[in-house]
Order: structure tokens, then C-alpha cells, then sequence
């Protein structure tokens, strides 16, 4: 019995001053860790932002297309010279994004305009892919988004990059709608 009345047992208030470093220890851990997960996100988040994105890309060019067209209007009596191939696509008809109302579709037909150093061989060996890209674009777009002008410029443009990512010879220089009908 005396053997039991001499382990000493820990007092209550030395447990609870080694609770208070521990817990003191993992606040402190904690709050570092958390400063280093803001930092980190930060970080990233001005990265992102320093990116520019499709739309920035498409604005530049529209804004870079309207500077070009007021300084061809200066020059009046100038006909504008196309250098580059004229190749039409087939109709499209896709589904568009689902929107608010009923399902709608998009029949489209369009005449791709390319560079003169583009062959026409990898133009129709490459037919079945441009289609591809062309329809899966039309997918991902709702019928709001087409009815505006900067819509369809958008799409072009989409268009365009989406070609030219595929060719290895020439490039897309410009698309022209010859149809444009959402039902």
C-alpha cells in the first residue's frame, strides 16, 4: 500500500501549463500555415490575371480591324486586294447550348478564307477535323450569344484560331458567313 501512496501523480496545474505551450505551439503552427496558403492563392490569383484570355485576344483584333478599315477608308477609290485561297465549308447544322427557352440550332454556312502558301491537298485532307472543331464550337454557344454582332465576331474569330491549330502549311486569314440562321 505505501508503494501506491508514493507515485506521485502530476498536479493539475502542471498539466495544464504543459496544455498551454502545446496549445500555443499549434496556434502558432496553424496561423503559419494559413499565411502560406493566402500567400500561395495570392500568388496565383495575380498570375491568372496577368494572363489574357480568348476575349482580350478577340478585342485587340477587332480593335485592331476597325483602325485598319478607317485607314482604308482615308483612301478612297482603293479596292481591297484579297491574296489567298477561298475555300467554302459545307451547311452546318448543330445544336446550340442549352439556353433558357426550347432547344435551338444553327445552320451555318461559311467560306474560309486561307493563305496563298496554304494547299488545297491538307485543306480537304484536314475537311473532316475543321468541321469537327467547327461544329463542337457551335455547341458550346448559347442563341444570346450569337444574335449580337460581337457574337458572330467572336465566333470567327474562334473559328480562325481553332483552323490555324490544325494546319501545318498557310493559315486562316479570315471566315465569311454566307449563311447565318438560328432556329
Amino acid at each position: 500500500m505505501a508503494d501506491r501512496d508514493e507515485i506521485k501523480k502530476p498536479s493539475e496545474q502542471e498539466f495544464k501549463g504543459s496544455k498551454n505551450y502545446l496549445l500555443a505551439f499549434v496556434l502558432f503552427l496553424n496561423t503559419v500555415l494559413m499565411g502560406a496558403v493566402a500567400f500561395l492563392q495570392y500568388q496565383s490569383h495575380t498570375q491568372k490575371a496577368q494572363e489574357s484570355t480568348i476575349k482580350d485576344v478577340v478585342k485587340a483584333a477587332m480593335l485592331e480591324k476597325e483602325v485598319d478599315d478607317q485607314a482604308k477608308a482615308e483612301g478612297l477609290g482603293e479596292a481591297e486586294k484579297t491574296d489567298g485561297i477561298l475555300y467554302p465549308l459545307k451547311t452546318f447544322t448543330a445544336n446550340l447550348a442549352q439556353g433558357d427557352g426550347p432547344r435551338r440550332f444553327l445552320r451555318m454556312t461559311t467560306v474560309v478564307q486561307f493563305s496563298q502558301d496554304t494547299k488545297k491537298s491538307e485543306i480537304e485532307a484536314r475537311s473532316p477535323q475543321i468541321r469537327d472543331k467547327i461544329i463542337s464550337l457551335i455547341n458550346s454557344k448559347r442563341p444570346e450569344d450569337l444574335l449580337k454582332v460581337e457574337g458572330k465576331a467572336y465566333l470567327k474569330e474562334e473559328i480562325k484560331a481553332a483552323i490555324n491549330a490544325l494546319m501545318v502549311d498557310g493559315h486562316v486569314m479570315n471566315v465569311y458567313y454566307v449563311e447565318f440562321q438560328i432556329n
